[in-house]
């Protein structure tokens, strides 16, 4: 049997993509082994599925000053010693990696074991740890074409985010039941990441009479973020944080608002829901939601509001031209290069396994 290591962690978004490749890859033959950190998201969503994970050291790489900049060093060495002795035990033939720092010094290590490595840039310029890696890959897959420009010409593949399959059997009546919903109007669903968005949230808040006259409304605020006076607000139902049941919201929805992370609108186009983007600003992050934004608006998926320029009246308007103009996004999103992403992704994944056993 092959063997493929997976690798990836610190969020959910370099957590999920590798879980979607899973049923894939064992389909095509592989014996699948995880590599992570301690304590990272992925420590616990990995062996829920069964398959066999060993966590090795992690630290953080960073531009900018902070204390932790004098220990992580020592981590990531650390780590990368754990890694080639896990390598070395396990001799896999292809190693993926979706990113996060816990997959850097496994990438090295791989490149030092002569092990071929195919790695994933969910967003449009690549990270700092991609950044290290890329070196060491076979080849980089990427989800906008905008980000083949920024690696060597010879390893960038533009593949798209695996997505989660069973998103796609999502049922629109369940989920209006599951939120008390009627079919009499449509849905809008809002998702603001698993730790919500309090910008965004307070906006729908602050239109939510005028959504409501013509909208039914589902509110994925985020964990310590419900509002209780809104609790009993007929055609309104929010929760902290969903599971089991997003994909059957995901089919009720007939436009979605929600951040511009990598994963999250790589499953909105996926799906072909209209919808409007608020991408986290640059003063809270590096400015990569900013670009995945502008990259979907461009193709003419969404319609993008910053969030230093979102107001009740813009958020409003948008509202209404998703939901009026659905049909022409929707054709964009079909005309989409973006499909069969994990069957692209495990064709690199066998080529570059059957280089190493050349």
């Amino acid at each position: 049997m092959k063997k493929i290591v997976l690798t990836g962690g610190g969020t959910a978004g370099h957590v999920t993509p590798n879980i979607a490749l899973i049923p894939e890859l064992q389909k095509h033959g592989y014996e699948v082994h995880y590599i992570g950190s301690y304590e990272g998201i992925e420590s616990r969503l990995i062996p829920e599925l069964g398959i066999p994970y060993y966590g090795i050291s992690s630290g953080k790489l960073r531009r900018y000053i902070d204390p932790k900049n004098l220990s992580d060093p020592f981590k990531v060495i650390r780590g990368y010693g754990q890694a080639r002795k896990l390598l070395k035990l396990l001799r896999p033939d292809v190693v993926f990696s979706k990113g996060g720092f816990v997959s850097v010094p496994v990438v090295v290590a791989a490149k030092s074991r002569h092990i071929p490595c195919v790695i994933h840039e969910s967003d449009m310029t690549p990270g700092l740890a991609n950044k290290i890696c890329i070196p060491c890959a076979d080849r980089v897959c990427t989800n906008f074409p905008e980000t083949l420009k920024h690696l060597p010409e010879h390893k960038g593949v533009l593949t798209g985010s695996p997505i989660r399959q069973e998103l796609f059997q999502g049922s629109k009546e369940k989920g209006l039941a599951f939120c008390g919903f009627t079919d009499e109007k449509p849905v809008i669903l809002i998702i603001g990441g698993s730790l919500g968005a309090v910008r965004v949230n307070e906006a729908v808040r602050a239109i939510l009479p005028q959504l409501l006259e013509r909208f039914q409304i589902i509110h994925l605020c985020g964990k310590g973020k419900m509002d209780d006076s809104l609790k009993d607000t007929k055609g309104y139902v929010q929760f902290e944080y969903i599971k089991e049941e997003l994909r059957d919201l995901m089919a009720a929805a007939d436009i979605m608002i929600s951040r511009a992370g990598a994963n999250a609108i790589c499953e909105i186009l996926a799906l072909r829901k209209p919808n409007i983007l608020i991408p986290l600003s640059a003063q809270a992050s590096r400015g990569d939601q900013i670009l995945n934004a502008a990259s979907f608006e461009k193709q003419g998926y969404s319609i993008v509001i910053q969030e230093e320029e979102l107001t009740n009246e813009k958020l409003l308007n948008a509202v209404n031209t998703a939901f009026e103009e659905k049909d022409r996004f929707i054709k964009a999103m079909q005309r989409s290069q973006l499909n069969n992403s994990i069957e692209k992704i495990v064709e690199l994944i066998n080529v570059s396994a059957k280089n190493k056993k050349k």
